[in-house]
């Protein structure tokens, strides 16, 4: 058995015992906390359903293809190899999307290709923006995200352009 095998458990025994010490009713406000997180899953779930749903339209429908069809010219001009696109627009949107689009660049490239190594990076320093926005601002109940989206487009859209100079940079000999 290794030590790390036993640190979950001892953090819940560690937080029972504090519980116990100080006098809380530890499964009590366990199932609060419960209830409230039930409460939190119901608050955000249509929101979640509705961006896994444009999601599948998108892809299912050809839509996508059309859309990395059109970006190519532009994706080749900024030096962003055509194989990546559907990852560039799949990466703000869906995190299981563009995981499904990175495993296939990787069966057919490998990790140590160019591409590769651009969709690595990609994947690294880009967040699922719209799931993220959805599920932090949705459980809350903030309905108006101000500069919070063309703030982390922008930063996504950044990483896009700058992935393949880095990759050119620091890992291409």
């Amino acid at each position: 058995m290794n030590v790390t095998d036993l640190f979950l458990p001892l953090i819940v025994i560690s937080i029972v015992l504090f519980g116990a010490l100080k006098g809380i009713d530890v499964f009590t406000v366990f199932l609060d906390g419960a209830k409230g997180g039930f409460k939190n899953i119901l608050s955000i779930a249509p929101s979640l359903i509705a961006l896994m749903l444009a999601v599948s339209m998108l892809r299912e429908s050809g839509a996508l293809k059309i859309l990395c069809d059109t970006l190519s010219p532009v994706a080749s001009f900024l030096g962003i190899p055509s194989d990546i696109v559907p990852l560039t627009i799949l990466s703000p949107i869906s995190g299981s999307g563009s995981l499904s689009i990175f495993e296939a660049v990787m069966k057919e490239h490998g990790p140590d290709s160019f591409v590769g190594q651009c969709a690595s990076v990609i994947m690294g320093s880009t967040e699922t923006t719209f799931y993220a926005i959805t599920l932090y601002y949705g459980s809350i109940g903030i309905k108006k995200s101000r500069h919070t989206l063309p703030s982390a487009l922008c930063a996504d859209f950044t990483s896009f352009i700058i992935s393949p100079k880095m990759v050119r940079l620091f890992l291409r000999k």
